[in-house]
């Protein structure tokens, strides 16, 4: 072999190992959007301040925010400026089928990263950190958990905190009777109109019921919690190149300082459509998550 070739074959060999990652075959996800010439984003409908309906019946929100800072990324990634954005409503119970089957590619609501979840889908990096507890009406008197024995008791179907609730109760002797809303609004509708004693779901859920309430000042949350639970988008199981291009997108939104900006236009600020402040201020557990970005369920 002459030095010539030698010289050519690492020239070679450097710009192999050098090239993006955009140069590499399409597979799942990017390779569907690619084709398709369009991104299909689940919302949800009343997961106030993560995934909502404005005053117009437009999606707005926290996790919206992030999602699209998502869809910049592939964009880039792609050489797709023009890229369709699908939007598709869905709710706790059709988010995961609705993933699955194709529907939609990346979910941005209120969705808890769960070791079971992850069994059918992947999460990208926790962009919140919650605790599940309830809601009531301050007339009721009550101030526990264990106070909602006997009660009848709201939750939200589909969600993580029915299986809480029923291991609280087989552990502290709770016996409630349930009742289901089909989204976060009508299950805290069924407190309201009194129908239920409270309504079992994650604080920043509550607190943004709440908030957008006829009389906020007649609830209260209660201060105990079944667990902690990190959020995040959801996006299909076992597509590592989408998986690495969300990890990339949010954990350099994290990384950069901009989080810190976003999440003030939601947690600290007043929000649409009726201008109420959630006054959130960042918790511990939520910074922790920002300064090293994961996507580690409960």
């Amino acid at each position: 072999m002459t030095k010539t070739t030698r010289i050519v074959l690492s020239a070679i060999a450097c710009a192999v190992l050098a090239a993006p990652a955009a140069a590499q075959p399409l597979t799942g996800t990017l390779k569907k959007i690619k084709e398709t010439g369009s991104i299909s984003i689940g919302y949800r409908e009343s997961s106030i301040p993560f995934s909502y309906l404005d005053d117009r019946q437009q999606p707005i929100g926290y996790a919206m925010d992030l999602c699209m800072k998502i869809v910049d990324a592939v964009k880039t990634e792609l050489k797709m400026p023009g890229l369709k954005v699908q939007l598709q409503p869905v709710t706790s119970s059709n988010r995961i089928p609705l993933m699955q089957n194709g529907t939609i590619d990346l979910e941005c609501g209120s969705t808890t990263n769960s070791v079971e979840r992850q069994k059918q889908v992947s999460f990208g990096p926790t962009y919140f950190v919650i605790n599940v507890t309830a809601a009531v009406k301050k007339s009721s008197g009550i101030n526990s958990l264990a106070e909602l024995n006997g009660k009848t008791i709201s939750t939200t179907s589909g969600t993580t905190s029915v299986p809480l609730l029923k291991k609280y109760e087989k552990t502290q002797n709770v016996q409630v009777k349930e009742i289901y809303g089909k989204d976060h609004a009508e299950s805290f509708l069924l407190v309201a109109d009194d129908r239920a004693a409270a309504f079992v779901m994650d604080d920043i859920l509550l607190a943004g019921q709440i908030a957008n309430s006829r009389n906020p000042s007649d609830y209260r949350i209660l201060p105990e919690s079944l667990r902690e639970e990190p959020y995040s988008m959801m996006l299909r199981k076992d597509d590592p190149q989408f998986k690495a291009l969300v990890d990339r997108a949010v954990g350099g939104v994290m990384k950069s300082g901009e989080i810190e900006r976003i999440y003030a236009k939601w947690f600290t600020s007043s929000i649409p459509p009726k201008g109420i402040n959630l006054n959130f201020p960042m918790t511990p557990p939520i910074r922790e998550a920002f300064k090293n970005p994961n996507d580690k369920g409960v």
